[in-house]
């Protein structure tokens, strides 16, 4: 036989080997192979996570993540506790003020914070008299605040005040930022606001009256 007559006898049994090979690997009761792939995989051996590492004796299955490691998505906050000012400077409410938003914001707000805070954001909260009046959210200071570093006193705590991070998320803590600052408006109302509402501006008309004390003795 000459040698291209030996090549396609070759080629000839290497197809019906490889066919062979993957008609063993079909079967029509799929949790029964007939042929099984690296065996050892499907069938290695499990070891629990509080048990002893075979590998490593003395330490558990269950080694502690890399130093360093973060859970995915999941972002890191940067900012220490005394990095208020920083954080202030550096972040940005990023939600617009929308209806949806400020739904969101008063919901959260009447879980979370109304408990300390109270309804209107003065401090008069379920919690008063019996532990301290936490400072009112409508005080000129807070109201300063830039929503950045009212993110952060939520992010990391202050004083009195824990940390609320593990139960509010980051959008709906510049949510309810959001929320506090209508808090803020309606305890300090604008002449327009007043307007809008169809209630009487009654600094202005005292304003614009004229003075009937003058020329009195």
């Amino acid at each position: 036989m000459s040698r291209s007559g030996h090549r396609s006898v070759g080629r000839a049994l290497l197809t019906v080997g490889l066919a062979a090979v993957t008609l063993s690997g079909c079967s029509h009761r799929k949790s029964q192979p007939a042929f099984e792939y690296m065996a050892n995989m499907a069938y290695s051996a499990s070891v629990k996570a509080q048990n002893e590492d075979p590998l490593h004796p003395g330490m558990s299955a269950m080694h502690p993540p890399v130093p360093g490691t973060v859970p995915r998505g999941f972002t890191p906050y940067r900012y220490a506790a005394q990095d208020s000012l920083i954080a202030q400077r550096e972040l940005v409410n990023p939600l617009p003020r929308t209806a949806d938003v400020l739904g969101r914001g008063q919901r959260v707000f009447m879980t979370y914070c109304v408990v300390c805070h109270g309804p209107k954001g003065d401090g008069q909260g379920y919690i008063v008299p019996k532990f301290p009046m936490p400072p009112s959210l409508l005080s000129p200071k807070v109201s300063g605040w830039a929503d950045g570093r009212i993110y952060h006193v939520i992010t990391r705590g202050q004083n009195l005040m824990p940390s609320y991070a593990s139960q509010i998320q980051p959008e709906d803590r510049w949510a309810v930022i959001h929320y506090v600052r209508v808090l803020e408006r309606a305890a300090n109302p604008r002449p327009e606001d007043l307007k809008a509402a169809g209630i009487p501006d009654t600094a202005a008309a005292a304003a614009a009256a004229p003075d009937t004390t003058k020329g009195k003795p």
